[in-house]
């Protein structure tokens, strides 16, 4: 304990819930402002996550999207205000962040994720967490993961349903493309935008991603690992379903075939033309195929 760098009288105060509270500490307080994540989406899920993950005192929070903040966004998308409407996402979030903790650095990233930058960007994070809205990035983001060595939390949401998993790098331990070897037929999975999606939800799921991530950072509980939670907002149920590895993954099995980053753009379920959206209906229904 002697060890730790002293907390300032204001981060004492700040974090006092966490400081006192058993299995967190000072010791897993200090682990928090320490550790650096990266937000992918500043979207549904983006928000809740960002927003406790700033407030928990999570030292470098990156906020990666190329977006603009659209008054359809407002229903869920909690980081923007009405006022933010036109402005690019990573500007008001960094600025609703940096409201709710002005000792955190929060870097923003206004781009679009490719196979060109994603190790650049991810390579400077100790966990990247998927707050995404189509196939191509979600792909993207598990490869570079994997290929980094770096934990993924994963999360997503269709209409009244959402999921949460984590994925560990290398092998042994499930990753998205366990699950999803390649990404859906075009014109097979409908969108967000075509099927609407309930406001709150995303703010459970994203919170769910936010425990995840903090468990991971204070190495507490029993994270996510082999097991995805699927929760049904008008049963309101949470079901948990075993993951299992597969030996023939092309990214994390005993012969990887994936060894590069590959653009998914051309090979995903997205109308051409249209603004990427969640798709998640059809990853629900195969994950309880």
């Amino acid at each position: 304990m002697s060890d730790l760098p002293e907390f300032t009288e204001e981060q004492v105060l700040r974090y006092s819930r966490h400081i006192i509270l058993p299995k967190i500490g000072a010791v897993g307080q200090r682990k928090l402002l320490d550790a650096k994540v990266l937000c992918v989406g500043a979207g549904g899920l983006g928000s809740p996550l960002a927003m406790y993950l700033a407030a928990a005192g999570v030292g470098t929070l990156g906020i990666l999207d190329f977006d603009r903040v659209d008054l359809t966004n407002l229903q869920r998308q909690l980081l923007h205000d009405t006022d933010d409407v036109g402005r690019p996402k990573v500007a008001s979030a960094a600025e609703r962040l940096r409201g709710i903790n002005p000792g955190i650095d929060v870097v923003t990233h206004d781009t679009v994720l490719t196979s060109d930058n994603a190790f650049e960007i991810l390579g400077r994070y100790d966990i990247v967490v998927d707050g995404t809205d189509n196939f191509p990035v979600r792909y993207l983001v598990n490869d570079a993961t994997q290929l980094l060595g770096k934990p993924l939390v994963y999360g997503s949401i269709y209409q009244f349903d959402g999921q949460a998993s984590v994925f560990l790098p290398g092998p042994g331990t499930p990753c998205y493309r366990c699950l999803f070897p390649e990404p859906p037929p075009p014109g097979t999975v409908p969108s967000c935008a075509e099927g609407g999606v309930f406001g709150v939800l995303p703010g459970i799921v994203g919170s769910i991603q936010a425990v995840e991530t903090i468990k991971l950072i204070t190495g507490i509980g029993e994270p996510l690992v082999g097991r995805i939670l699927l929760f049904d907002a008008l049963a309101m149920e949470f079901t948990s379903v075993k993951l299992r590895w597969n030996p023939s993954c092309p990214v994390c099995g005993e012969h990887p075939t994936v060894t590069e980053l590959i653009d998914y753009d051309q090979f995903c379920g997205l109308p051409a033309g249209a603004t990427p959206a969640e798709a998640e209906h059809g990853v629900r229904t195969s994950v309880e195929a």
